[in-house]
């Protein structure tokens, strides 16, 4: 599982370099490339203690019963996650409705904290989101 999780954890570093990189081009692009950031880092996360899963809504399911709920994360995060769900839902399939700049950069930032939260919890695994080694700073707010 290990090996899985370098490869999960290479996605998500390359999905936030995506997001950033089209923030200024598509917002509509850079939402979903957001989201896909954290997911792939929780799915790195759960990966390293044997678990993978096979739908969306289940690591979403994950992050809050298995992280969220016993106090592992703070509740901020599993938001964050599920607007990063809500995000990608709009920026991908939204017909007439569009991720405004704005939101698009705030689930840059909530991407970002998310890869933090899960390169802390496995600093001889994985760098921070910038291929820095973690530390308690957070972006968007405290842990």
């Amino acid at each position: 599982m290990r090996q899985l999780a370098d490869h999960l954890w290479n996605r998500a570093t390359d999905a936030l370099r995506a997001a950033r990189h089209g923030l200024s081009v598509s917002p509509d692009a850079a939402a979903p490339s957001a989201y896909y950031a954290a997911f792939y880092a929780v799915s790195a996360h759960f990966a390293l203690g044997g678990r993978t899963f096979r739908k969306h809504a289940a690591v979403e399911s994950a992050v809050h019963r298995d992280l969220v709920k016993p106090g592992t994360w703070p509740a901020r995060l599993g938001e964050a996650f599920s607007q990063l769900v809500e995000l990608r839902e709009v920026g991908h399939y939204g017909g007439v409705k569009h991720v405004p700049p704005e939101e698009a950069e705030r689930a840059i930032g909530m991407a970002a904290d998310i890869l933090r939260a899960v390169a802390d919890a496995h600093p001889e695994e994985f760098t921070g989101p910038e291929g820095e080694r973690p530390d308690t700073a957070c972006e968007h707010g405290d842990r």
